[in-house]
């Protein structure tokens, strides 16, 4: 099985943290979905399987209308072998959701009657002041209108949320939980406040106009998360990704057990199962390529060493965790006894634990998952 991620590289405004690749000039909107649908049409050569799921993802798919997202979904159809009953999600924005009550309950019927059956709302917090730091398009009272109103229309919903939020106490962070669960979502995508580099957000905190982030509130908030959740029969099944039992993300599940996915628009990622690609990060340049026909991406092969490491780092986020009999099979003793070595003294910290011929985190070590991960990469 294969998934097909869509990058729709528009947004309305620019939030401050984010670093992905959008544009919010949206004239070229019809132009880059032609353009997305021919690449589609070039690389159908690709995937000799079936496609399990297609994400919408961004930027902000909710842009598009539901003629432009239709189109794009019967590409696919028209070029791949698509399982019955695909997961498809379209990542939204509540204020794109929720303009009026009648405009809203169209937009969601013609989701649904698209193939869209799953959504994926970027909340991030419900109160006003957290919202209004980080440059969001929407305010609180349209992300709790836009909750209420898709969940008469579909029952597979996330929702992002961001934890460690200058000036967000643990108070209104255990609120920002409380009145996610009141929604009863079967799916809950959070992650801690970051500060990437050349993004609004840097430039404030060093101009000290905003307080820099705390990375010990927001450890603590990362487990007031995990505690709280999984009190409410969630499974914290990948770091940032709670989920009901049978509503896991097939497709970023898919990422994590290292399968084979394409990914089309600018700056989209790929993954063959030996090579990794991405797309150019300009849009003018991938249409002009595009109606060129040609791939205006780059490739990279993966060396053993490359391979080991990324199945290292997915492993150990996810509850699945790294599997020592596949680490042996696929890259060989040495590898195995290089991982065992290096984990030992994070198993004496309790952060790490075999169990069941698999190496997994421990509660406590979840939170630091991605620096334990780097220190047990295989450098050449």
């Amino acid at each position: 099985m294969s998934g097909l991620y869509i990058h729709i590289p528009f947004c309305k405004q620019a939030c401050h943290y984010c670093d992905f690749h959008f544009s919010t000039q949206l004239g070229k909107k019809e132009a880059m979905v032609q353009a997305i649908a021919k690449e589609i049409q070039l690389r159908n050569s690709e995937v000799e399987d079936e496609v399990e799921t297609i994400y919408f993802g961004g930027g902000t798919p909710s842009v598009l209308s539901n003629q432009e997202i239709e189109f794009l979904i019967q590409t696919v159809y028209d070029n791949y072998k698509v399982i019955d009953q695909p997961e498809i999600t379209l990542e939204a924005n509540p204020d794109d959701l929720v303009s009026s009550r009648a405009q809203s309950r169209d937009l969601f019927s013609a989701y649904k009657k698209s193939g869209i059956n799953r959504l994926s709302i970027g909340i991030q917090s419900f109160f006003d002041e957290d919202l209004k730091l980080m440059n969001r398009a929407h305010n609180a009272s349209e992300a709790e209108k836009c909750i209420q109103q898709a969940t008469e229309y579909f029952d597979n919903i996330t929702i992002d949320l961001i934890y460690g939020i200058p000036g967000m106490d643990n108070n209104r962070w255990k609120a920002n939980i409380q009145k996610t669960l009141n929604f009863g979502l079967p799916h809950i995508s959070s992650y801690a406040l970051t500060v990437e580099p050349r993004t609004a957000l840097q430039k404030f905190i060093e101009k000290g106009t905003v307080p820099d982030v705390d990375d010990e509130q927001a450890q603590e908030q990362f487990y007031i998360l995990v505690d709280t959740l999984e009190a409410h029969g969630f499974v914290n099944y990948e770091i940032s990704n709670f989920g009901k039992p049978d509503y896991f993300s097939k497709n970023n599940t898919a990422y994590w057990l290292g399968k084979k996915y394409i990914g089309v628009g600018p700056s989209a990622h790929s993954f063959d199962g030996k090579n990794r690609s991405w797309n150019i990060r300009n849009n003018p340049t991938y249409i002009k390529k595009i109606d060129e026909g040609v791939l205006p991406m780059e490739i990279e092969a993966l060396t053993q060493s490359d391979r080991y490491n990324e199945a290292v780092m997915t492993g150990l986020r996810t509850i699945w965790g790294v599997d020592l009999e596949k680490i042996e099979s696929e890259f060989g003793s040495n590898y195995l006894d290089y991982l065992n070595l290096q984990a030992q003294k994070y198993v004496k910290q309790d952060l790490l634990q075999f169990v069941d011929g698999k190496l997994l985190t421990t509660k406590k070590g979840k939170f630091l998952a991605d620096g334990i991960a780097s220190d047990l990469f295989f450098v050449e």
